[in-house]
């Protein structure tokens, strides 16, 4: 049987591109096949720098000398061959004390040309990063909770006595003064608005959680953003028709995507503004929760984009985080309120943006396959 490494080498991408082998060899993330033997056939650059062994070294070596046995990678390598189909898994720790430790993703595919063997790539600074910065944007959505609750006794109580005082004044003041009144009274209303939205992220309560067809959710929020906010954008749909439902909470669905429409909505371009919304099956993603053993899939995939100017660099590390925003009159807890909702649903949120497109990823689970499909999840899946 020819190695893979031989594989990639014969024949051209195309008329006059360099061959597959030097394509593969260049990128900066590392990757390597691993042949039905067990062995390494085929490894690039960035994977003698990641092992900090030279390709000579590797090739013909076997992973387990590599990598232990109870690896993600040795494992994912398995799986892959038991199923035939390609695999990845996110917020893993790869570590061993040649290469230390390294929180990263790994997909693995089959490679239909050679049987048995898995061509498998390392991503330390992608999606395992945005993933690893969802997980952190997740607690500190949920660290609003305490201060949500402090606020909702301390700060509201109080400024409805002064909202009351200001009114009382407000009947023997002179008309010159009732300006003043009416802003006392608008700040106060103000800030109680302020604090019912942080009142939200104090609710610990279970999800009540079904199936339920995404696409109708999807449907019933673009309704309602063309009939309000977003009635001058276009809106363009590309959905998976055969997604299967999604476990979750419908109406906390429907309140997360509505602020990500919000917000493309907002972004978007007065003229020719535009909002995609699309669906896709995913097989194989999984999260891996750190410091526990628990792995979740999250097959089901779907994508809010605008063709906005794109989100500042500076803030996109804090984007999920409360209070941070892009809009003058912005409270900062939109993102943060999508974040805790699709933590609670045991998913990810994640983006990508530069100017003329920016993509919000939303990542979930399916619906257990067990019959215990509530009224109106039914009626959705029949939609």
């Amino acid at each position: 049987m020819a190695r893979a490494s031989e594989v990639l080498a014969t024949g051209n991408l195309n008329d006059g591109l360099p061959d597959s082998a030097a394509v593969l060899t260049a990128l900066s993330v590392p990757l390597f096949v691993v042949d039905a033997e067990g062995h390494i056939s085929f490894v690039n650059q960035a994977t003698e720098q990641f092992f900090a062994s030279s390709r000579n070294s590797l090739v013909g070596r076997p992973l387990l000398s590599l990598l232990s046995e109870d690896s993600p990678v040795v494992g994912l390598v398995q799986q892959v061959r038991d199923g035939g189909h390609s695999v990845s898994e996110s917020g893993v720790t790869l570590s061993s004390p040649k290469i230390g430790s390294h929180f990263v993703s790994i997909d693995a595919a089959v490679m239909t040309d050679l049987p048995g063997s898995v061509v498998v790539s390392i991503h330390e600074r992608s999606i395992a990063r945005k993933i690893d910065h969802q997980l952190v944007h997740r607690n500190a959505a949920r660290s609003v909770t305490a201060m949500a609750a402090m606020l909702a006794h301390e700060v509201k109580n109080p400024l409805s006595g002064i909202r009351g005082a200001a009114q009382l004044l407000e009947q023997n003041a002179d008309p010159e003064d009732h300006q003043l009144t009416r802003l006392i009274c608008e700040e106060a209303d103000r800030i109680v608005a302020l604090v019912d939205r942080m009142e939200m992220f104090s609710d610990q309560r279970p999800l009540a959680r079904e199936a339920v067809n995404i696409h109708v959710v999807l449907e019933h929020v673009r309704r309602l953003a063309e009939s309000g906010f977003a009635r001058h954008l276009r809106f363009v749909e590309t959905y998976d028709p055969s997604l299967p439902p999604v476990y979750g909470n419908r109406d906390l669905l429907i309140q997360a995507i509505l602020n990500l429409v919000k917000n493309a909505a907002e972004a978007a371009p007065q003229d020719g503004g535009e909002i995609t919304l699309s669906t896709r099956y995913q097989q194989g993603v999984r999260l891996a929760i750190p410091g526990s053993g628990a792995r979740i899939d999250l097959p089901l995939t779907l994508i809010v984009q605008d063709n906005g100017p794109g989100i500042p660099e500076d803030l996109q590390p804090h984007l999920f985080d409360p209070f941070v925003t892009t809009k003058s009159g912005g409270s900062g807890l939109g993102l943060a309120l999508v974040a805790k909702i699709i933590g609670d649903h045991g998913g990810v949120v994640e983006f990508d943006s530069k100017p003329r497109r920016t993509a919000f990823r939303v990542m979930l689970p399916m619906a257990p396959s067990n019959g215990e499909i509530g009224a109106d999840a039914s009626e959705d899946k029949s939609a």
